[in-house]
């Protein structure tokens, strides 16, 4: 800036009459100083001094305009403003003194003038630099405690000259300060403003030196008001522990402490904050005498407040308020003044509080029982109210608020819970007390209460500690601490957790966990004599569900089994009973164990050595391990993968008749395994195992197991299985079941279906499954007598109601061959009464008449003869045919089968009984679902017997007709003349003749089919 020399001369005297008119009695040092210039600079001053004194003139103008608290905070801007405009006047003096030559006096004035300028050193005092180093950290947001907040408004006082109890004059401080910064753009300066005015609100709040911080109303006149010199200057509260400093203050030693750490962070000295005296030692000397004063006074105090708490409690009837007043009184006492707790317990307040909760727990609801819980809670750091509180049932009542309805109530319960497993004895009764540990784990995993769910887990992990409740904790789901046992912990250690694991109920769930995480240590330990037996206890406790078996073989069980089973000289009987049930445990759950290995030769478990070994325990081995064997063959019989070569080496090491024995022995296991493998084994080798019961004499034995009610349930329905798969002749049925036995088995099952839709057991099906059986071997009797009573108890009838009945397959499949036998066994029975002869098979060329025993009966459309309804030998008349229709539809494909070999006999060879059984089928829906079944089944027996009945249905000239442009009958009928036996393809080519799509049997192919091809 470029300036005339009268302009600069006009600006220098603006500056300096601007300079001579403040007031130099104000409280700033530096301003005094530089004003103190002046007068030389009237003087001396010329234009190169222009622009900084303008500016020297605005920095001073900011200490005396701004708020003091404005100058603090900027201090060092200031103090570097002032002294760097000091400077450059000076140089400028410097300058001009060269210059003068004509007048020694004044050259020798503007010398000294620039001298004393240059050499002049503005400072910002160690008090300011304090109090600007707190503000700026103030600035930057940081959050301090009371202790450091109060030693700030001590350091801003006494920088501004003003006493630190003097709340107005420092509020008019900060309300300057604001006045201030009403422009500012700085966000640092409005930090401090809105710090200065937070901590001054807190600051202005006087201290209750009646009572301290006790809110109990006392009885008139009781209370004694505390001395000032009680209360921490930093903190305004009674102190609990006052100690002295090197410059004689007392401070509480939390307080002070604070105080001194935020100086250490800030890097700066130590000071006293009421006198601001920087400390050379950082000790802080115990306050005895004072310490003293206020523990007596304190004591006094409490006295009066708990005696009013007990009056309270005690007083009929207690409001929420009241009750609420006194817990948080009890909890500020026992976590504020822990030495006084004794006067607390002793006055019986923890009782009264533990009886509150006992007796009052639902009427004074989850807050109050959160509160009283918070209470117990400080009291229980007391040993001797502890104690009190274990003997009272605190821990049940505990346990009991952790199912709270308030989050608040549980996190006290289980704080509670954890006090009390500081203690191991402690430890063992939490863990002790009923549903304890469940809820515990509970709290423990759940996520959605993170703080509950840690409180918990540091519960759990304390009584967890004990060995003693690690069973306890397994049993509660947590299994957890006995897996990190048996996987890490040394031999002795793994044998106790083995032996846990053996001994304990789980759930499926829990032992699918469990295997998961032991197999590879419990396996391997099975090949040490001393881990063996509580290992392979484990191991068959955990075996009992499906699942685990893969785990299992995949851990390489089965080897270790073997040969404690077989070759182990060592083993008592009580380990190889254990084995032999864990092995039977693991093969009742086929895919898995089919193709492990079983001993150290490579033997798969299904080779004949293995079978053979497993057939000579039902020789030689104890009862319960006869038991596991027939479990193991059983099991290793029903596999897909292994049935066939399993059932082979049974038959052919003899061990169909060790089998057989067991069907009559002693012990209920053994003669239902027997009967299990037995009924399996009959489904394969029907005549083998027929011939055994024979020459043993055994089949009156399974007649009479199934007639009697002491059987177990499940025997007797196995045992009818069993007699359903042999094939008896006629005077077996006649004579060894007979009518009597007939009679009892359609009423059984009469009774199962009337009942059906109450509680029945779980065997009931099966055993209604091996009557339907049995009825089958009465069906294909001719004997008068057994006729005569299959008419009377409406079999038919029966039958028909198991298509309708929700039931398996299998026995869906049974009641349609039922039906099927019984409709071919009226076809033979002549209308006249005549001796039945024997069916003549499915496509039998003969018409016979159902018989009749109206004077004037009906005929019946299919069968063209005098049918009765009462005969129960016809499927039109005991209205069979739609539900046989509806089993077309079945997912089963033997159950389909079935439905069209019964629905199979109402087609007869003559053309007019074959019209009107088509035209009865067409009315019940028979047709279309007969063709819809053709048009999507495969090659095989369904294909051909359906092929059948189609061609029949087909000769009729109405169904040909209809049908004879349903390409997806045609489609059908072509698949199957390419694809199925010979014959389904001659049933195909009969039907496509007919439908008029071939010229005939050894015709060429019409134009259909060859474009089909």
């Amino acid at each position: 800036m470029t300036l005339s020399a009268a302009a600069a001369v006009k600006s220098v005297r603006r500056s300096l009459a601007r300079l001579s008119s403040f007031d130099h009695h104000h409280q700033f040092e530096n301003s005094k100083r530089f004003c103190a210039f002046v007068p030389r600079l009237q003087l001396t001053a010329l234009r190169g001094m222009a622009v900084d004194l303008e500016s020297a003139a605005e920095t001073v103008s900011a200490y005396v305009s701004k708020s003091k608290v404005f100058v603090l905070i900027n201090c060092k801007s200031l103090v570097a403003s002032i002294q760097e405009r000091t400077a450059a006047i000076g140089g400028w003096l410097a300058l001009l003194e060269s210059a003068i030559h004509e007048n020694p006096d004044l050259r020798k004035k503007i010398a000294d003038l620039s001298r004393d300028m240059k050499q002049a050193e503005f400072i910002v005092t160690e008090n300011e630099e304090r109090v600007h180093l707190s503000l700026q950290k103030e600035g930057e947001g940081r959050r301090a405690s009371k202790a450091v907040q109060s030693a700030i408004v001590m350091e801003l006082a006494r920088a501004l000259g003003i006493e630190s109890h003097k709340y107005t004059e420092l509020s008019a401080q900060v309300k300057l300060l604001k006045n201030d910064l009403v422009c500012s753009n700085s966000i640092t300066e409005r930090r401090i403003l809105i710090s200065l005015e937070k901590i001054l609100n807190n600051w202005s709040v006087e201290p209750n030196i009646q009572t301290g911080d006790m809110d109990l109303d006392f009885e008139e006149g009781a209370q004694i008001s505390a001395f000032k010199n009680f209360l921490c200057p930093l903190t305004k509260e009674v102190m609990k522990d006052p100690v002295v400093l090197e410059s004689s203050q007392t401070y509480e030693r939390k307080a002070i402490k604070y105080w001194f750490d935020q100086c250490i962070e800030d890097a700066r000295d130590l000071t006293c904050p009421v006198t601001g005296q920087v400390l050379k030692s950082f000790e802080l000397k115990s306050n005895i005498g004072l310490a003293g004063a206020i523990e007596e006074w304190v004591n006094r105090n409490i006295e009066i407040q708990v005696r009013s708490a007990v009056q309270c409690l005690s007083e009929e009837p207690l409001t929420a308020a009241d009750i609420e007043r006194v817990l948080d009184s009890i909890y500020k006492i026992a976590e504020d003044y822990p030495s006084s707790r004794y006067i607390v317990r002793n006055a019986g307040l923890v009782l009264i509080i533990i009886k509150l909760l006992r007796n009052s727990s639902k009427s004074i609801g989850t807050h109050l029982r959160s509160k009283a819980l918070l209470a117990l809670l400080g009291m229980a750091k007391d040993e001797e109210s502890k104690k009190i509180m274990l003997e009272e049932g605190m821990t049940r009542l505990a346990i009991h608020s952790l199912t709270g309805s308030s989050e608040k109530e549980r996190e006290h319960a289980i704080k509670l819970l954890r006090e009390f497993s500081n203690d191991e004895a402690y430890c063992k009764k939490i863990a002790l007390e009923k549903g304890a540990l469940v809820l515990l784990t509970s709290l423990a995993g759940n996520l959605e209460h993170p703080t509950l769910s840690n409180l918990a887990e540091e519960v759990l992990a304390r009584i967890e500690t004990i060995e003693e409740n690690i069973q306890y904790l397994a049993a509660a789901g947590r299994f957890e601490p006995l897996l990190r046992r048996l996987c890490e912990g040394s031999d002795e250690v793994r044998i106790r957790m083995a032996s846990m694991l053996g001994s304990m109920t789980m759930t499926s769930n829990s032992k699918l966990l469990v295997a998961r995480q032991s197999a590879k240590i419990l396996v391997p330990m099975l090949a040490k004599e001393e881990e063996k037996a509580p290992s392979l206890r484990a191991l068959h406790n955990l075996s009992s569900i499906n699942d685990n078996a893969s785990i299992f073989i995949n851990s390489s069980m089965l080897p270790s089994l073997i040969y404690i089973l077989f070759e182990d000289q060592d083993a008592s009987p009580e380990l190889k009973e254990l084995a032999a049930s864990t092995m039977a445990n693991v093969v009742s759950n086929p895919g898995h164990w089919e193709l492990a290995y079983a001993d150290k030769e490579g033997h798969l478990l299904q080779s004949k050595p293995i079978i053979v070994k497993i057939l000579g325990l039902l020789s030689s081995a104890s009862s319960k391990c006869q038991a596991s064997a027939l479990r193991i063959l059983y099991g290793m019989a029903s596999s897909p993968q292994a049935s066939e070569s399993v059932a082979s080496y049974i038959m052919d090491g003899h061990g169909l008749e060790k089998i057989i024995s067991f069907l009559d022995h002693a012990e209920d296991e053994q003669r239902l395994h027997a009967c299990k493998l037995t009924g399996l084994l009959s489904e394969r080798f029907h005549q083998d195992v027929a011939s055994q019961l024979r020459s043993s004499d055994k089949i009156p034995l399974l007649k009479e197991k199934i007639l009697d009610t002491k059987t177990i349930e499940s025997e007797r329905s196995e045992t009818a299985g069993i007699l359903a798969n042999l094939p008896l002749s006629e005077e077996e049925v006649t004579t060894l079941l007979g009518a009597s036995f007939l009679r009892w088995s359609v009423t059984t099952v009469k009774n199962y279906h009337r009942n059906s839709k109450g509680r029945t057991s779980k065997s009931q099906p099966s055993m209604v499954e091996g009557l339907l059986g049995l009825l089958l071997q009465f069906t294909r009797s001719t004997d008068p007598e057994i006729l005569s009573v299959i008419r009377e108890l409406s079999l038919m009838s029966v039958f028909c109601e198991q298509l309708n009945f929700p039931s398996k397959p299998r026995m869906k499949q049974l009641a349609a061959l039922g039906l099927k036998n019984l409709s071919e066994t009226g076809r033979a029975v002549a209308a006249g009464h005549l001796e039945p002869r024997p069916p003549q098979g499915l496509f039998s060329s003969l018409v016979f008449k159902c018989g009749c025993c109206r004077p004037e009966p009906a005929r019946c459309p299919i069968h063209n003869s005098l049918c009765e309804e009462n005969t129960h030998l016809c499927l039109l008349q005991c209205n069979c045919i739609k539900p046989l229709v509806d089993l077309l539809s079945d997912e089963d494909t033997d159950v389909q089968v079935a439905a069209v070999e019964a629905l199979s006999t109402l087609i007869l060879e003559s053309s007019g009984s074959l019209k009107r059984a088509v035209e009865e089928f067409e009315r019940q829906g028979a047709v279309d679902a007969l063709i819809n079944l053709f048009s999507e089944v495969r090659a095989g027996e369904l294909q051909e017997r359906t092929a059948w009945m189609i061609e029949r249905i087909i000769r009729v000239e109405s169904q040909s007709s209809r049908h004879s442009l349903n390409q997806n009958l045609v489609r059908a009928l072509i698949e199957a003349l390419r694809h199925g036996n010979a014959n389904t393809r001659r049933h195909a080519q009969a039907a496509l003749t007919n439908l008029k799509q071939i010229s005939g049997v050894s015709g060429s192919s019409s134009s259909q089919i060859q474009l089909g091809r």
